[in-house]
C-alpha cells in the first residue's frame, strides 16, 4: 500500500509541476492596465490571457476575473495570417485626396447575395453614388487633389514604378497645394513634376522623355514645374547618377551581367576622371551601355540603345569615346 501511494503521490506532483508549467506559458508577463500589487503578498499582478484573470505572480491569488479582452477572437502564427484575417479597413494613403478615409457605394447592382436589384432601386442606388460623389469632392481643392493624384496613379502604372514612389508623390503634391504653388500652373505639369522628383528622391529615376511620353504635357514645361517645385519646397534632391539607370536599360535590351558590370565600370572611372559634369545622365547611360556591348562581344547597335533610352543616336556617338579614353 505505501508503494502504491508513493507512485499516486508522485504522479500527483508531476501533474502539478505540468499545470504549472502551462500556466506559466499562458500568461502574459506584462503588467496590467492600472498596476498594482497583489493585496496578501504584495508580490506583482500577471494578467492571464486565455483565461482573462488578473492572478498574482506570487501566491497565485485571483484578483480580478472576466476581465473584458480587447484583442481579436482569432489567433495568427505569422504575419502573413495575421493579414489575412484582420478585419479593418483599408490603410490610410496618401493616393486619394480623402486618404481612403471615406465610404464609396459599389457599382454592381446586385444584393449581399449576388442576385440583381430591381429597376426602382437601381435608380435610388444611382443617385446615391451621384450623391456620394459630390459629397466626396465638395469643393475645388478636393477636386484639384483627386484630379491630380489620378494623374499620378496613372503615370506611375504606366512607367511601372513601385508604390513608395507614388505616395511620396503624393505628399510632394499635397504641400504644393498647401504651399499655394499651383496658381497658375496646370496640374498636370505638376503632378508630373511631383512624380518625376519623387522617382529621383527614392532611387528609381526615369528620364524627363520617359515622362514625357505618358504625361499629358510636354517636356519642356514639365522641367520649369519641376525647378519650380524644387526651389519652393528646398527638396534638394541630388542629381540622379548615370549607374542608376544601367540595370533597367540592360534589361530592356537583353545584357548580360558582365556588360552591366563593364558599363558600371566605365561609368566610375569616367566620374572620377571629371567627364560626367556637365552632361546628361541618361546619355551616359547609354554610351556606356553601347560601349560596353561591343567589349563584351554582345553586339547591340546605337538605335536599338536610342530606342530603349530614348537618346538620340548623335548623343551615343559623342559620349561613348569620352568614356572609352578616361579609361587611358
Amino acid at each position: 500500500m505505501s508503494q502504491e501511494w508513493q507512485i499516486k503521490d508522485t504522479n500527483r506532483i508531476d501533474g502539478e509541476r505540468q499545470n504549472s508549467h502551462a500556466f506559466e506559458s499562458d500568461a502574459s508577463r506584462h503588467q496590467p492596465e492600472g498596476h498594482s500589487y497583489c493585496p496578501e503578498c504584495g508580490e506583482d499582478l500577471i494578467y492571464v490571457a486565455n483565461q482573462a484573470e488578473i492572478v498574482c505572480e506570487g501566491c497565485g491569488l485571483v484578483v480580478d476575473e472576466e476581465s473584458i479582452d480587447h484583442g481579436p477572437e482569432w489567433r495568427a502564427f505569422t504575419s502573413t495570417e495575421k493579414d489575412e484575417r484582420s478585419r479593418v479597413g483599408a490603410p490610410m494613403t496618401n493616393l486619394l485626396h480623402d486618404k481612403g478615409l471615406s465610404t464609396t457605394i459599389g457599382w454592381r447592382d446586385s444584393d449581399a447575395r449576388g442576385k440583381s436589384i430591381t429597376s426602382r432601386q437601381q435608380k435610388l442606388m444611382q443617385r446615391l453614388r451621384t450623391w456620394d460623389e459630390r459629397f466626396r469632392t465638395k469643393d475645388a481643392h478636393e477636386r484639384n487633389l483627386k484630379h491630380a493624384l489620378s494623374e499620378i496613379n496613372r503615370m506611375a502604372s504606366a512607367l511601372s514604378l513601385p508604390d513608395p514612389v507614388r505616395e511620396t508623390a503624393g505628399v510632394l503634391y499635397r504641400r504644393a497645394v498647401e504651399d499655394d504653388l499651383l496658381p497658375g500652373r496646370s496640374i498636370e505639369g505638376m503632378a508630373t513634376a511631383c512624380l518625376y522628383g519623387s522617382a529621383r528622391q527614392q532611387g528609381n529615376p526615369r528620364s524627363l522623355a520617359e515622362f514625357s511620353s505618358v504625361s499629358r504635357v510636354d517636356r519642356l514645361r514639365i522641367q520649369r514645374a519641376y525647378r519650380y517645385l524644387s526651389r519652393e519646397l528646398e527638396l534638394g534632391i541630388a542629381p540622379s547618377k548615370p549607374s542608376a539607370y544601367i540595370r533597367r536599360f540592360a534589361s530592356e535590351l537583353a545584357l548580360s551581367q558582365e556588360a552591366q558590370t563593364v558599363a558600371s565600370d566605365l561609368l566610375e572611372t569616367a566620374a572620377k576622371q571629371g567627364v560626367h559634369s556637365g552632361k546628361s545622365p541618361v546619355g551616359l547611360a547609354a554610351a556606356a551601355l553601347y560601349a560596353a556591348s561591343h567589349l563584351t562581344n554582345e553586339t547591340v547597335t546605337q538605335d536599338a540603345v536610342s530606342e530603349v533610352t530614348q537618346v538620340s543616336t548623335v548623343t551615343i556617338r559623342k559620349r561613348y569615346p569620352e568614356l572609352l579614353e578616361a579609361q587611358e
